[in-house]
């Protein structure tokens, strides 16, 4: 029995102890304006900063900047710079909070959402932009574009399947012999 158990033991220590967590995807990890900012003048861009390069390609990665009343302020397409990346923005309009909704593709493949917000202390004399394209369509368009990713259960059903195999073979091969 003391036997079963320090197997058991050992190949729960293997199986959770081993593995883990998976720390591939980006982080952000500054962004300009930064984090609850206030600002007399709005920013001719926004510049996304993260801990690792972020996938370049065309419909990959979005930055929308939504302000009071949920108008978009974003002018033009997002570009990458190494580990940024960097959104133009209109001359923004009424004081108030502003809010950087991001969605931006890992190069391991997988998409990174967030939200920075900053306040604009001064009005400005800027117009909103039009809309971008409603949810469905860019969920639609998202899932034809994206690559897709190996899920995790097949791991981890492989990793039990091993220990399960492993401690059958310990306690057929410890047997004593009679």
């Amino acid at each position: 029995m003391k036997r079963l158990m320090a197997i058991s033991l050992l190949a729960l220590a293997a199986l959770f102890g081993g593995a883990g967590t998976a720390l591939a995807h980006n982080v952000l990890v500054g962004s300009d304006p930064a984090d609850g900012a206030q600002l007399a003048a709005g920013p001719r861009e926004v510049r996304l900063t993260f801990d690792q390069p972020v996938r370049s390609g065309e419909g990959y990665n979005t930055v929308n900047v939504v302000g009071p009343g949920g108008t978009y302020w974003t002018d033009g397409q997002v570009r990458i710079e190494g580990n940024s990346v960097v959104a133009p923005v209109r001359e923004l309009g009424p004081a108030g909070v502003y809010t950087i909704g991001y969605r931006v593709l890992s190069n391991d493949g997988h998409p990174v959402p967030g939200k920075v917000t900053f306040t604009l202390t001064t009005a400005g004399n800027g117009t909103p932009a039009p809309a971008p394209q409603t949810t469905d369509q860019a969920g639609q368009q998202a899932e034809s574009e994206e690559p897709g990713g190996m899920p995790v259960w097949p791991w981890i059903a492989g990793a039990v399947v091993l220990v399960v195999l492993g401690l059958v073979l310990a306690l057929r091969l410890g047997k004593p012999k009679s």
